[in-house]
């Protein structure tokens, strides 16, 4: 007897000692609390000891490691998307377990146990990023290590069972800093004070192990390990470290496969064979039952019998020809199918209906103060009204029976002052607004729109002109004949010739002795001596001048050219944030003042009016699910041009207008050219005397010559970047 004591006190400490080396995590469950806040409870078969708990900060998570459990949660991944927290996921690896919060920004955190309950509670990122615990113990491994930390002794890559690839890296010591980012179809890990030896630093294609990893490259990024995964999407990641090993599981996306509700139903049972004749119906479902495996109570009012001849048939279709030939239906709870008349389950299910709706108005209300951080309440209590608009601080919106997200006796105001959502309702509906608004109630996210206006010009002109003239006079006999550049200058030279012969001093030329000092010769103005007088336009232009004076003639010549060349750039850069789908407006300029006049002369009124010349950007984005942001856009560049002269006195601005009117879809971050538009001006303007303009080289001394080019360019560009709510 003693020795079977003995027994079985061993066979107890053994049990004993199995169950505390084995615990199991069976649920993951979260409650959003106000302000943002999320609790999540992790649900153990026995009470948790010593997990290890720490946080990192890019990427912002929240690891628990607990050792000696199993993972009993089928989800693989909780979805939770409020306050800071996305989601939770939960992966068993070497006889332990890791859950890992994912955060959307670094956030503090309390924990605390509870029975056999861990429960985790996440602040909305606005506090530090230090943990407090109750009653657990946490080991901050955040923190950077100086010196000389672990090497990396290997690399490998496996091919799982369900054909998913896993990366494991072996160090030669544990506790090595990581950070796994996804970007598209590649992963970038990153590996913090470790040592890569120069023969793990290769390229590892991975193509011929049929799965969505198609390579891996390692190599050394300062004082640690860079690591890019290239797989074939769509693809889900999951990353743990057990000791001193991390692994990277990379597995192919399930499809979704949505069955049509109008589709036949798929038979997946035993088959079976069935001949009888005028068997009771009762017996048939006890011969399916006993086929099934499965616990079939068959209703009292189930009478009748039943002829079958089915051969090598599903038992569940055969279940279902025997249902409706018998006008019967079923319910399955479970492995227990009830089957009744129709008519019946019907009854029954109505009565069950009627029986919630009159427990309705006997369940105890409650009343909710829920904040609303990012929206207004004004609009969230007209989306739970829905029919009811109404409200106003402190006041109530109506409510139609049972209509949008409130019970019959449910009802929600505001006060607009604390931007607070008041809910008086049942548990149940109250939990569904919480939720409702826990999804909703988010930050907008926010669009920077830079646009630039490009305006270019190029401008050339060439003019080149020339002076020509000859005037003189020449007597035969008592003739004289006199040339000039006009009849006026010849008219002076015969009045000159005529002053000589009377007189008296013996010639006839049109030309006289020289006077005192500063009298000069008498002859023509330089105006009336030219013949050709076709110079170049600009004033400042450079000119060669040629005086010839003979016994009897008097030569002038002048050339001139000129040329002109201009570039100009004018760069406007206008940029202005906004929240998704607000229109935003940004202007800078001058509005220019004038006058008009109306009425009658004598009784005009003046009237000042302005006109703007300014660079004006006018925006509505959206941001659309892909990440890509849709624009309506209006860019505008005026600038003033001259000052026209008005009638009735004053002066009215002209103005140069550059403006686009347009919608454009854009990646974030791209630069695209909404328009523009291209001048280009090019002109020959040639002034000649006839048939002397013509000639080869002396021809120049009868032409003008003028040449210019003109180019202007107009460029409009926009860029958008979505702000980062990560970003502080």
């Amino acid at each position: 007897m003693r020795g079977c004591a003995w027994l079985v006190v061993l066979f107890g400490l053994l049990f004993s000692a199995s169950s505390m080396a084995q615990n199991t995590l069976q649920d993951i469950a979260y409650t959003p609390l106000p302000g943002g806040k999320v609790q999540v409870t992790l649900k153990f078969a026995a009470p948790v000891v010593e997990p290890r708990i720490f946080a990192t900060e890019n990427p912002p998570r929240i690891a628990i490691d607990i050792a000696d459990t199993r993972n009993a949660v089928t989800q693989r991944r909780v979805e939770i998307n409020n306050g800071a927290t996305s989601g939770v996921s939960a992966v068993e690896a070497a006889g332990r377990t890791r859950v890992v919060v994912d955060l959307t920004r670094p956030s503090s955190y309390e924990t605390r146990a509870q029975g056999n309950d861990l429960i985790v509670t996440i602040n909305n990122g606005a506090g530090s990023g230090s943990a407090t615990t109750t009653a657990v113990a946490t080991t901050d491994q955040t923190k950077t290590v100086f010196g000389q930390g672990p090497e990396i002794s290997n690399i490998d890559f496996r091919r799982g069972k369900n054909g998913e690839g896993r990366i494991i890296v072996s160090f030669t010591g544990e506790g090595v800093g990581a950070d796994l980012q996804r970007s598209g179809d590649r992963l970038s890990l990153d590996f913090y004070n470790v040592k890569l030896p120069v023969q793990l630093a290769q390229h590892l294609d991975v193509l011929d192990f049929a799965t969505p990893v198609q390579s891996v490259e390692t190599r050394t990024k300062g004082s640690g390990a860079h690591m890019d995964i290239v797989a074939t999407a769509p693809f889900e990641q999951l990353a743990y470290q057990s000791g001193n090993q991390y692994v990277v599981e990379v597995s192919a996306k399930a499809k979704e496969v949505k069955r049509d509700p109008n589709a036949p139903p798929e038979y997946k049972g035993n088959r079976v064979t069935f001949n009888f004749q005028d068997i009771p119906a009762r017996s048939v479902l006890q011969l399916i039952a006993d086929m099934s495996d499965l616990n079939i109570v068959v209703a009292d009012s189930v009478q009748g019998s039943v002829t079958l001849r089915l051969i090598n048939v599903p038992w569940d279709q055969a279940l279902d020809i025997v249902l409706q030939a018998k006008g019967l239906d079923k319910r399955q709870n479970g492995n227990v199918i009830w089957v009744a008349p129709q008519k019946e389950i019907s009854d029954r299910e109505q009565a069950l209906a009627d029986a919630r709706r009159k427990l309705q108005t006997l369940v105890e209300t409650v009343t909710e103060y829920i904040p609303i951080n990012y929206g207004k309440a004004k609009d969230f209590a007209a989306l739970i009204n829905l029919k009811n608009n109404q409200g106003g601080g402190g006041q109530t919106g109506g409510t139609q029976p049972g209509s949008g997200f409130l019970s019959e006796r449910g009802r929600v105001t505001f006060d607009d002052r604390t931007n607070t959502l008041l809910v008086h309702d049942t548990p149940d509906r109250v939990k569904m607004i919480r939720d409702l608004v826990a999804k909703l109630d988010r930050p907008v996210q926010q669009v920077l729109i830079e646009s630039r206006v490009v305006v270019a010009t190029d401008n050339f002109a060439r003019d080149i002109g020339a002076k020509f003239g000859i005037s003189g006079g020449y007597q035969v006999n008592n003739t004289v004949v006199s040339t000039a550049g006009t009849l006026a200058g010849a008219d002076t030279m015969a009045n000159a010739a005529l002053n000589n012969r009377f007189s008296g001093s013996g010639s006839g030329l049109p030309n006289t002795a020289p006077g005192g000092t500063g009298g000069g010769i008498l002859v023509p103005s330089l105006a009336n001596r030219l013949n050709v007088s076709l110079p170049a336009s600009k004033p400042t232009a450079g000119s060669f001048g040629l005086t010839v004076l003979g016994a009897d003639y008097l030569l002038d010549l002048e050339l001139s050219a000129g040329e002109t060349e201009s570039k100009s750039e004018l760069i406007s850069n206008p940029r202005v944030i906004t929240a998704n789908q607000q229109e935003a407006d940004i202007k800078q300029g001058q509005e220019i003042g004038y006058v008009t006049f109306n009425g009658a002369a004598g009784l005009a009124a003046a009237t000042v009016q302005f006109k703007e010349a300014v660079l004006e950007l006018k925006v509505t984005p959206t941001i659309t699910a892909d990440g890509r942001v849709f624009m309506t856009l209006d860019v505008k560049k005026d600038a003033i041009n001259s000052l026209v002269p008005n009638p009735g006195g004053g002066f009215v601005p002209q103005l140069d207008k550059r403006e686009i009117t347009t919608a454009v879809l854009v990646d974030n971050g791209q630069t695209v050219v909404l328009g523009g538009v291209y001048e280009f001006d090019k002109s020959t303007t040639l002034t000649k005397v006839p048939f002397l303009g013509d000639l080869p080289g002396i021809g120049a001394l009868f032409r003008d010559s003028q040449k210019s080019n003109s180019k202007a360019e107009l460029l409009i560009f926009v860029t958008p970047r979505i702000l980062d709510e990560k970003l502080k």
